[in-house]
């Protein structure tokens, strides 16, 4: 992989809300929101993270989400969509690149977004160690044109910029 030039990448998640009956809170870019309902999923189903962790496997060409995602979550109980974002850094890092920019884009009819949005781009900056300005996060309803836009769960997407690691020493 050449580490001359910068490089983007798409990601994509989306969850089923869980039943009214269950009691999981709802996990957004590392943030637990305990009053809302939460995603079906293994996981904490945290789709920003998975969207970013998707989209950084876009760029590595390695799939962290799917088998390595699922030993650490149904063998060593590893819920925390960060751990898996974590080695998904790791890679990134191992190739020779990091982080420039990330934007999401969220479609759902629930939660309002707008109230959260500054909280949620405040976490994911500091889970992977970036200004909050080069986080950024749009949400639309959907106008009930979709599943997930009637109310069903939630779909992220997530555009990433890598850059070369400004050490050339992993290359030396």
């Amino acid at each position: 992989m050449s580490n001359k030039f910068s490089l983007s990448a798409i990601g994509q998640d989306s969850h089923r809300f869980v039943s009214t009956d269950d009691e999981k809170p709802l996990v957004l870019g590392g943030l637990t929101f305990e009053a809302e309902q939460g995603l079906e999923g293994n996981s904490d189903a945290d789709v920003l993270l998975h969207a970013l962790t998707n989209a950084i496997s876009g760029i590595t060409c390695i799939p962290i989400l799917g088998d390595i995602a699922d030993e650490l979550c149904l063998k060593h109980k590893i819920t925390d969509s960060s751990a898996y974002l974590e080695i998904a850094l790791a890679d990134l890092a191992e190739a020779g690149y990091e982080l420039a920019h990330i934007s999401f884009t969220v479609q759902a009819k629930k939660p309002k977004f707008l109230p959260i949005i500054e909280d949620i781009r405040k976490s994911i900056a500091k889970i992977v160690d970036l200004p909050k300005e080069h986080v950024m996060l749009t949400a639309t309803s959907g106008e009930n044109l979709t599943e997930v836009a009637r109310g069903a769960g939630i779909e992220a997407f997530c555009i990433i910029t890598v850059v070369p690691l400004e050490s050339e020493s992993y290359n030396s």
